[in-house]
């Protein structure tokens, strides 16, 4: 299996679980739990591919909803232990964007997108599963909050595309693009880091 394969089913269990425990905290069914985190799942990717003229990948591919299936399960079954930890959505979020972020960016560049597009849409691919999550939570989605959400994975799109155009190897890459979002966004929960408002 390549890196990218790798990283965008661990991408998809973990926004699935991401997904599964936004609902699980406004006590949803576990059918409504499944379903939410199905959509966080697949949401940006699937308009990622649409965008690049491919048909969505986990409609022909069963480890995808494997995938899915596991993160759900695993929300379900160790839901009181993850919620004990601090800040344990937030961390789930963190790790999905940062893999479907460098996930997004790498197929964008294979299938002939210019480096500010593959950006762009490895930004969306990231941000979408949780704007449908949070959208489904009659919740202000964190995109359109002060908090700094797209910008880590702009952050770490735009450190992928550097270190690619300077020879790093793609795994290393992959992952420590990853890291880099991954980074940004906690430390952004954690220290209230956030953007300047117009206006405000």
């Amino acid at each position: 299996m390549n890196n990218i394969y790798v990283i965008d089913l661990l991408g998809t269990m973990f926004f699935a679980i991401s997904g599964a425990m936004a609902a699980n905290r406004k006590h949803i069914d576990v059918f409504g739990a499944t379903f939410t985190g199905f959509v966080t799942a697949i949401g940006g990717g699937s308009l990622r591919d649409v965008f690049l003229n491919l048909r969505p990948v986990w409609v022909d591919d069963g480890n995808y909803l494997f995938a899915i299936l596991a993160g759900v399960v695993i929300s379900i079954l160790a839901n009181k232990q993850l919620d004990r930890l601090a800040r344990t959505f937030s961390f789930f979020d963190a790790i999905g964007i940062g893999f479907f972020c460098i996930v997004g960016v790498q197929k964008s560049l294979i299938y002939g997108s210019t480096e500010v597009a593959a950006i762009v849409l490895g930004m969306f691919s990231a941000v979408m599963g949780g704007v449908i999550r949070d959208t489904l939570m009659n919740e202000t989605p964190l995109i359109f909050r002060k908090e700094i959400y797209a910008t880590a994975c702009l952050s770490g799109a735009i450190l992928y595309v550097i270190l690619g155009l300077l020879g790093v190897d793609s795994t290393t890459n992959a992952f420590s693009s990853a890291f880099v979002i991954f980074s940004i966004r906690l430390a952004a929960v954690k220290y209230k880091l956030s953007l300047p408002v117009i206006g405000g």
